[in-house]
């Protein structure tokens, strides 16, 4: 074994170990815990106790260092120590720690006691003992290690005592003399161990020195507790008196049933898959203590009481229930007062419980020693709490209840309870309100348990006031909870509210972690990430890290993924009340400040790296004020926007709100990027919106022509192409009125390409050529690149190929030449297609392979799709129409995925052609259908065109007048919008005659 802690500690095997005070006082509490992570706090509390200076964690880390530097010289894995965010580990194997051999020897004799196997339980039972070197981890006196330490030294008692008991069984009484006097006088107060004294010498003949012991022990406990012996040992003492000599073992104990369980409720709902796990754990894996926490109104109590009814049977002797008063209006109840509790549960008379709280816990465990029992812990607030009250023995089942994650209990299996399913919620609520009622409302019903948070004390307050009220219907319920008033009170029955509840939790938290609950309400919802908390309550990250995980423990923040928080929507309710009353206006302000600061600086510096070179230079912001947490931030690229995209919206009306106006336009903008790309096209519009009203009411002229540029690009993927051309002209004035050239640049740019797409084409030619002529290749080549991609774009629409072979390539070099990725992509996409349409397919096809790589690798699914289906148009022009309907079903995906309707209408109007082709005529004329009526109500004329064509296709053959028809009409728009596509319609309907 490579630890020992039964006894002095002990490293590495033989005699080796630790000197360094400290340093053994945390390897200490590291092999207590080991093969789990111990609390940089729990470790600070053991070393320093009660004034831990300011340096502690960093010597704390020296200690740590130490340790693997002694490791090394003993010929251990330094990496045995294991680092974390949360705290210190030791990895030990199941046979590296004397402790755990301990266990689980001890472990196999009792399943040899329970088989019958009497001899081998002996030899087990006498292993286990053996390695036992003094008691646990002597000679080191730090208060928590003593605490966990003498939980040890109990369980070698308790493995004593059962080990004597199986040996007076073989008729070994004579032998366990002398170890059992030693016994007794080392631990006075432990009946047991004397009353087997006391049978060991009757067994051997020597009943008066039987008399003896128990004359001792009864003077011992009038001297020192002021109690009598307990029943057992004066029944023992009585049978000897009798001359009862035939003792030859332990008499099996007999108790009156104990049964303190509170009622369990018949309205148990939505924890029957909790409550058959936890049976079946204590039933199979003897799991003895089991922890259950979950924020207030969780129901953990009911639940409790359920698994203890379940379990009744197993456990005859005795239901204990006490009520610790971690959480209540009443101080928490102390350990010494518990233990008194629970011993009268027992029926130990007041008189015989000791005044001295180590003597009490000793009566405790004793009294339980030998009964099968389940004691329920109720509303813990703390391990310390908890620690004094658990038995010992392996008969006693223990649960132990508390809103706080109890990470300091040794041997306890931890359950956090959720909120109920939304089925179950409104299967409670029915139970409460009568399931006819419920049954009528459904969608009402759903609505109530939604603003309950599917949280049981709420369901079960409302519908409380709801089964007192015969007159309302649960609709009213519904719209008294969701109109505005304040929830939290409407959901109270009697003195009974959601609110009370919380606030006893609240009342817990020490100053520091109740200011961070409240600022953090002033988070608009959704996630948030220890970052953003560092930023609202303005500490540095490792401080505002613990308190976070503090309020998790509390179960007042919810960690519903590793490094992902959120409220509870009745807990943030809570929240924002207290910031309201509590904060003053100056510091929710300031608060808010930073929470809006961290996002827009966080979301720049990623945006600045994802955009295109030429859109880069557009937002020019300051220093964050914490750059810290920005660089913390910034390696999550994308994966940023993607966890906080739910909250951006949010944020971005906050910031209008508060009067915030310049934040709000500048985080709308240094979000387009993403939602652009990735085709979250309703969410750009709607914070542009917002943004743009903000930059109206600050008067900000530039910041207006830049709002209503980013928001025409939503209007533009949407195919609502008027609508982002009479943006783009009132931001084209106000840059000239501005004098800006660069912004007019911009401007001209994007509407070209708007202007092309609404089939505009001469109007876009004009504005791409004067948007070229403001820019210099010398001093802006960012935005010259930018100029001709959508020249070339507007060339190939146009029909002029050689011309945009010619622009694309100037694009190529000089995107080259600066190292724009995205420009050059799309001059390879460019350049692919004008080959294709030039007949030079296998060039084509090389440079639009090479251009799908960088598109993929970009997650650029707009530009994909356009690449596919250039592919896909390739495929089906040289016969293989499987490969060009794959091709474009792939299109059609990313371009979906994009938000860009009008292209999604293209792509599947390419498939239609594709599937013609494989002779699917049936399914090439619906999807043109589909395809015709979709752009009709977009008002895409281009794809309305291809789609009356491919109808004509497929009729031509069965129905040559109605293919004349569709022709004459796609022809008749092609001819409206210029489309180049206009000569191959007609040589078609020539064909026709």
């Amino acid at each position: 074994m490579r630890f020992g802690i039964l006894g002095p500690l002990r490293v590495g095997g033989g005699e080796s170990t630790v000197t360094a005070g400290r340093d053994r006082i945390v390897l200490a509490m590291l092999l207590l815990r080991a093969g789990r992570l111990v609390p940089v706090d729990e470790l600070v509390d053991a070393v320093w106790e009660d004034r831990p200076p300011a340096t502690a964690r960093a010597q704390l880390q020296t200690c740590v260092s130490r340790l693997r530097r002694r490791f090394t010289e003993l010929e251990l894995a330094p990496d045995l120590i294991v680092t974390d965010p949360a705290g210190y580990g030791v990895r030990a194997g199941t046979t590296d720690l004397d402790a755990e051999v301990f266990t689980r020897t001890v472990e196999a004799a009792r399943t040899a006691v329970a088989a019958g196997r009497q001899a081998e339980a002996s030899e087990r039972f006498r292993a286990a003992l053996a390695l036992w070197r003094g008691p646990a981890l002597g000679g080191i006196s730090s208060r928590s290690v003593r605490r966990r330490a003498q939980t040890l030294d109990e369980q070698r008692l308790t493995a004593l005592e059962e080990c004597v008991d199986v040996e007076l069984r073989l008729g070994q009484a004579a032998e366990l003399i002398e170890e059992l006097t030693e016994s007794v006088d080392q631990h006075p107060l432990r009946e047991r161990l004397r009353g087997q004294l006391m049978l060991a010498l009757s067994s051997v003949g020597r009943q008066a020195d039987a008399l003896a012991v128990y004359r001792a022990g009864r003077q011992f406990y009038a001297d020192e507790l002021g109690i009598e012996p307990g029943a057992a040992l004066q029944a023992l003492h009585q049978r000897v008196l009798a001359g009862d000599l035939a003792l030859t073992g332990p008499e099996e104990r007999s108790f009156t049933p104990v049964r303190a369980l509170p009622r369990a409720i018949s309205d148990f709902i939505g924890r029957q898959e909790t409550l058959a796990r936890l049976v079946k754990e204590i039933e199979e894996d003897d799991a003895r203590i089991q922890l259950v926490d979950g924020m207030a109104g969780s129901g953990k109590t009911t639940l409790a009481v359920h698994v203890a009814t379940a379990l009744g049977d197993r456990y005859p002797d005795a239901h204990l229930f006490i009520d610790l008063h971690g959480h209540s209006e009443r101080e928490p109840l102390p350990a010494t007062a518990a233990l008194a509790v629970l011993l009268r549960q027992l029926g130990v008379p007041g008189d015989r419980i000791p005044a001295d709280s180590d003597e009490r816990a000793a009566l405790w465990r004793s009294q339980l020693s030998g009964r099968r029992a389940i004691v329920v812990l109720d509303n813990a607030g703390s391990a310390a709490q908890v620690e004094p009250l658990l038995p010992s023995g392996r008969d006693t089942l223990t649960l132990i209840t508390s809103r706080r994650r109890l990470a300091g209990l040794d041997g306890g299996k931890p359950s956090s309870l959720a909120v109920l399913d939304p089925d179950e919620a409104v299967e409670l609520l029915g139970r409460v309100v009568g399931a006819d009622r419920v049954a009528a409302e459904p969608e009402a019903a759903a609505e109530v348990t939604a603003r309950c948070g599917y949280l049981p004390l709420a369901i079960r307050l409302a519908g409380a006031r709801l089964a007192h009220r015969a007159r309302w219907r649960v609709r009213d319920l519904a719209d008294r909870l969701g109109s505005g008033r304040d929830t939290l009170t409407e959901l109270s029955a009697g003195e009974r509210s959601v609110g009370q509840a919380f606030a006893l939790s609240y009342a817990q938290l020490d100053p520091d972690q109740q200011r961070m609950f409240r600022l953090l309400a002033l988070h608009p919802g959704g996630f948030f990430d220890d970052r953003v908390t560092a930023a609202v309550v303005d500490l540095p990250l490792p401080d505002a890290q613990d308190l976070l995980d503090s309020l998790v423990d509390a179960h007042l923040v919810d960690e519903p993924e590793p490094g992902r928080f959120r409220f509870h929507d009745l807990m943030r309710e809570y929240a924002r009340q207290l910031v309201e009353t509590v904060e003053t206006g100056a510091q929710r302000t300031a608060a808010t400040v930073r929470l809006l600061d961290h996002h827009l600086h966080v979301a720049h510096a990623i945006a600045s790296r994802m955009e295109p070179v030429a859109s880069r230079a557009v937002l020019v912001l300051p220093e964050p004020p914490r750059a810290d947490l920005v660089l913390a931030s910034v390696p999550d690229g994308v994966g940023w926007f993607d966890a906080n995209r739910a909250a951006l919206p949010a944020l971005v009306r906050l910031a209008a709100a508060g009067g915030q106006l310049e934040r709000c336009w500048q985080l709308a903008r240094t979000s387009w990027y993403y939602l652009f790309m990735h085709g979250h096209l309703d969410e750009l519009v709607d914070i542009h919106t917002v943004a743009l009203r903000a930059a109206e009411q600050l008067g900000d002229a530039g910041a207006i022509a830049t709002v209503q540029n980013y928001l025409s690009s939503g209007y533009f993927r949407l195919g609502r192409f008027p609508e982002a051309i009479e943006l783009m002209e009132v931001a084209l004035r106000l840059r000239q009125q501005l004098g800006d050239r660069r912004g007019e640049a911009t401007v001209r740019r994007n509407l070209a390409v708007a202007y092309g797409a609404n089939w505009q084409l001469a109007r876009a030619m004009t504005h791409s050529a004067a948007a070229l002529a403001l820019v210099s290749a010398g001093d802006q080549p960012a935005e010259v690149v930018a100029m001709l991609n959508n020249q070339a774009f507007l060339l190939i629409a146009w029909g002029r190929y050689p011309e945009s072979r010619l622009v694309s390539r100037r694009q190529l070099r000089l995107a080259r030449e600066i190292g724009d990725m995205n420009s050059l992509c799309n001059a390879l996409g460019h350049l692919g297609a004008v080959r294709a349409r030039l007949g030079d397919y296998p060039g084509a096809r090389r440079f639009l392979r090479l251009a799908l790589q960088f598109k993929r690798r970009q997650v650029n699914r707009f530009g994909e799709g356009e690449v596919l289906n250039e592919l896909g148009t390739i495929e089906r022009i040289l016969g293989r129409p499987e490969a060009a309907a794959m091709l474009h079903r792939e299109a059609l995906a990313a371009v979906t995925k994009s938000g860009d309707r009008i292209t999604a209408c293209m792509s599947r109007n390419l498939l239609a052609r594709a599937l013609l082709d494989q002779g699917d005529v049936a399914s090439a004329v619906d999807l043109h259908r589909r395809v015709l009526a979709d752009a009709i109500r977009l008002g895409a004329r281009h794809e309305q065109a291809h789609a009356l064509d491919g109808i004509a296709r497929c009729l031509r053959d069965t129905d040559p007048g109605g293919a004349r028809s569709h022709w004459f009409r796609a022809l008749a728009l092609l001819r409206q919008i210029e489309s180049p596509d206009q000569h191959e319609v007609e040589r078609l309907l020539t064909e026709l005659g």
